[in-house]
């Protein structure tokens, strides 16, 4: 091999390990801490809760969708220990704040503009929304929203890691 190509391979091979560095959570992962996540917005403290976080972008129909579900979610569980925080990934400001402030959400929103937090899970598609149990491990990952089948699910899913004991 050649002193380019071994140079070459080097950096293909630095570039790989880099990239695998940010690999998506997986169930059973410890979920990043949202304070370190670089995220604008005030985050919620979370510990010893029970913790939804939801990606949406403001271009996104079944984004916009799910947000009066989650609203629902946030009266029926809050109480009983369920956060819930929508990070928004667009882009623009602009778009970010237009689209909180037509849904007037009574959960936490936060903005991931510069999407660093979505790339580092490596977030695959919006919306998705992961569900921590209390220990702060990923419980389960739901890619889209699929309308009453979707709540349903969150619904069963919060309900059995709120009985978890801590």
């Amino acid at each position: 091999m050649s002193r380019h190509n071994l140079k070459a391979f080097a950096v293909v091979l630095v570039l790989a390990v880099v990239g695998n560095a940010s690999a998506e959570v997986k169930v059973g992962d410890a979920f990043p801490a949202l304070a370190s996540a670089g995220l604008t917005g005030s985050v919620p403290e979370t510990k010893g809760k029970v913790l939804m976080v939801d990606f949406w972008a403001s271009w996104c129909a079944p984004c916009r969708a799910s947000f009066p579900v989650l609203a629902r979610l946030h009266a029926d569980f809050a109480a009983r220990g369920l956060t819930i925080v929508a990070v928004g990934v667009d882009e623009k400001p602009s778009a970010y704040a237009a689209f909180v402030q037509k849904f007037a959400p009574p959960f936490v929103t936060v903005h991931d503009a510069a999407q660093k937090f979505v790339g580092a899970l490596a977030v695959p598609g919006m919306p998705s929304t992961y569900l921590v149990g209390r220990d702060g491990r990923l419980r389960r990952i739901h890619r889209g929203f699929h309308g009453e089948t979707t709540e349903k699910e969150w619904r069963t899913e919060i309900a059995a890691l709120l009985a978890e004991q801590p």
